[in-house]
């Protein structure tokens, strides 16, 4: 039942014209958490291979805009109200800096996994924090986040950090999700004022 229930995400991705099903599972967020409006002005976290920024671009319209920022290509003719920036999130910073601020900072980045279930998930923490750094440091107060994290020893260390920075926090866990997969979305809605925000501090180790 659970390959046939992937199976259809995928075979729906190709009928939408999306590159990957992971769509799916933005579009469940954003249907739950109305995080994606017209004019918005988006950043893309882990963007490859585009499905994600295709969705935003459509979402925000003509008004907004979509940084989306990964290591790897995309595998989509970038909109026009879209640019994308191939490289690293942590040796971007003044790109992205000038891309911004933000209304909405979504993260799908996922680290390449080992195997071993508490390396993988202790990087993804490192990942999605990173993200919600970026978050703190280039968007607008009263924005929103998305980030997915693996759960694991440092999941609620990570949701408490997000409770920390925005006026209320949800964990969603897609539809579109694979069936053995450990991963969910932590949402932040209402990014507070910057003088309002506890001094979270960067991880260390994050290359």
């Amino acid at each position: 039942m659970g390959r046939r229930r992937q199976d259809h995400w995928a075979r729906q991705a190709k009928r939408d014209d999306f590159p990957a099903r992971s769509v799916y599972k933005l579009e469940e967020i954003d249907r739950r958490a109305r995080l994606v409006r017209p004019g918005l002005r988006v950043l893309d976290l882990g963007a490859a291979p585009g499905s994600w920024t295709l969705y935003l671009a459509r979402g925000v319209g003509p008004g907004g805009f979509v940084l989306a920022v990964d290591l790897q290509p995309l595998r989509i003719a970038l909109p026009a109200n879209a640019r994308f920036l191939r490289g690293s999130c942590f040796d971007l910073g003044a790109e992205i800096a000038a891309a911004g601020p933000f209304d909405l900072v979504v993260s799908d980045m996922a680290p390449s996994t080992t195997g071993d279930r508490g390396t993988d998930q202790h990087r993804s923490f490192e990942l999605f924090v990173a993200a919600l750094d970026l978050a703190l440091a280039h968007a607008r107060p009263g924005s929103d986040f998305a980030g997915k994290i693996f759960q694991g020893p440092s999941f609620e260390e990570a949701r408490a950090r997000l409770r920390g920075a925005y006026a209320e926090a949800r964990v969603i866990r897609p539809r579109a999700t694979r069936a053995e997969s450990y991963e969910v979305f932590l949402v932040g809605l209402g990014l507070r004022l910057p003088h309002l925000v506890p001094c979270l501090g960067r991880t260390a180790g994050v290359a």
